[in-house]
């Protein structure tokens, strides 16, 4: 059991790396997706030349992104550069579009430079730190860009052409509805980031690029499903789940965080077969009528699926949509109906999604609960001191900087407005909190990485981003 548990932990922390790489940099491939909707020949207003930029935003600035921000995820700003410079490599060194290559070398590069310098740095003579900095960040880029060009770059495009043939042998057959046998219990397992953002969203880009469209960045941000069991509940729950389900409605099916609905099924794993059954017959109405999205929709929201599709599939989306919910709810009301025993406590299901995260997470705010840990780190005797006028910006940190943390800093933005009190809230992930950030608000599991960021800042922990009385307590301590 412990090794299970440990296996899951660290395949949970690579999905959490991969879409680390991706998610900061979704608004450019948005940009290009909107491009290539708009001005490519079978787009909404061809255009010839605004057209030219489709080609070298997917060959160069995309790789060229995650590349940097692979490296500057394990070693800073300097690791971001020699892993874009390193991933200037595979991309010279393949002829297809290099995200996993990209994915592969700016973490190496990053990682490679850290060690490096945690061998040198301190032998360094004082007046020769620069020199140190540059050379050494620039010979190292210049080792890794050779090896990618003349080895990775030609093995990731191999491996990167096996699994396109393995997803086109899958479409052709007709079997691709059948992939939501593996993503809707990898959802609940909190692998979605890994499957979307590390293998179906790179080979999406690529069929993209050829054909207009995918159908592959709908498999995964589909809102139907959690939309059909979220209604389930909302009719046949019983307590807790009933009166909270119309509230998680919205925040799954418009704001696109489809982790509201995960402790729902898990009050009654028999759901899985509800969220399978939705996923499988909404990914088969897709492909029926050939719909498909121009580009990542992020978060799954129903906005951000028909702001990406592309042009003709507006119908088979919706359709695909209301298939999938349909059949979810059908499935989950009778499961609810059917079911001789009686559900279990949200707040314990909640629990086993928080046990399998590895943290607790923002949707417990969203179901009521109201917990605090009694066991939460005390703010030092300095930082209770801080006044109003020494406060210049909040940060609410989480692993992505989306999701929970925005949703906590919607709500603490709005505390303040009603208190009437002038200072900067926003959120990002950890490894981008700026340096001139004066408190950090994080989960209590991640308030450790946090303080490793940034040690100067004050540092509150939350048990939950949606509920948390430190938020009143931080009003009245700044009003006071």
């Amino acid at each position: 059991m412990a090794e299970n548990r440990g296996f899951r932990a660290k395949v949970q922390r690579f999905g959490s790396y991969l879409s680390g790489m991706i998610m900061p940099n979704i608004g450019a491939f948005i940009a290009w997706g909107i491009i290539t909707a708009l001005f490519i020949p079978d787009g909404w207003w061809p255009n010839e030349q605004l057209a030219t930029l489709v080609d070298p935003m997917i060959n160069y600035l995309l790789p060229l992104l995650i590349g940097f921000t692979g490296g500057r995820m394990v070693h800073g700003f300097r690791g971001g550069v020699v892993g874009a410079t390193a991933t200037m490599g595979v991309i010279v060194g393949a002829d297809i579009p290099m995200f996993l290559g990209a994915m592969i070398m700016g973490p190496l590069a990053g990682y490679l430079m850290k060690k490096i310098d945690q061998a040198f740095l301190d032998k360094i003579k004082s007046g020769f730190e620069m020199l140190y900095n540059n050379f050494s960040a620039g010979i190292l880029a210049a080792i890794l860009a050779g090896i990618a060009v003349k080895l990775i770059g030609p093995v990731v495009e191999s491996l990167n052409n096996v699994l396109a043939a393995g997803v086109e042998t899958i479409i052709n057959a007709g079997l691709l509805p059948l992939a939501n046998v593996i993503i809707e219990p990898a959802k609940i397992l909190f692998l979605n980031n890994a499957i979307n953002h590390g293998i179906l969203g790179p080979i999406g880009v690529e069929q993209a690029a050829d054909t207009g469209k995918s159908i592959l960045f709908l498999l995964e941000a589909n809102p139907g499903p959690g939309l059909g069991i979220l209604l389930a509940f909302a009719i046949f729950g019983k307590g807790m789940s009933k009166s909270s389900a119309p509230g998680a409605i919205v925040i799954q099916f418009l704001g696109g965080i489809h982790e509201i609905y995960f402790p729902y099924i898990l009050s009654k794993p028999a759901l899985l077969l509800a969220a399978i059954g939705g996923g499988v017959s909404g990914v088969l109405t897709f492909q029926i009528f050939g719909a498909g999205l121009v580009a990542t929709a992020s978060p799954g929201s129903i906005f951000a699926v028909f702001i990406m599709a592309s042009k003709g599939s507006y119908l088979g989306i919706a359709l695909g949509v209301i298939v999938a919910a349909a059949v979810s709810f059908f499935l989950a009301a009778l499961i609810l109906k059917t079911s001789k025993t009686e559900e279990e406590d949200l707040s314990e299901a909640t629990g086993k999604m928080e046990e399998m995260k590895g943290k607790k997470s923002s949707v417990t705010g969203a179901l009521g609960q109201k917990d605090e840990e009694t066991d939460a780190q005390a703010e030092s005797q300095e930082e209770q001191e801080k006044s109003k006028d020494e406060i210049n910006k909040i940060i609410f940190a989480c692993d992505a900087g989306m999701g929970s943390s925005a949703m906590g800093s919607s709500l603490l933005k709005n505390k303040f407005k009603k208190a009437d009190i002038d200072i900067f809230v926003t959120n990002k992930a950890i490894n981008e909190i700026p340096d001139d950030a004066d408190i950090v608000i994080t989960h209590k599991d991640l308030t450790d990485r946090a303080k490793m960021k940034l040690p100067t800042a004050e540092h509150i922990s939350v048990e939950n981003f949606l509920n948390s009385p430190k938020y009143e307590e931080l009003v009245q301590r700044l009003k006071n």
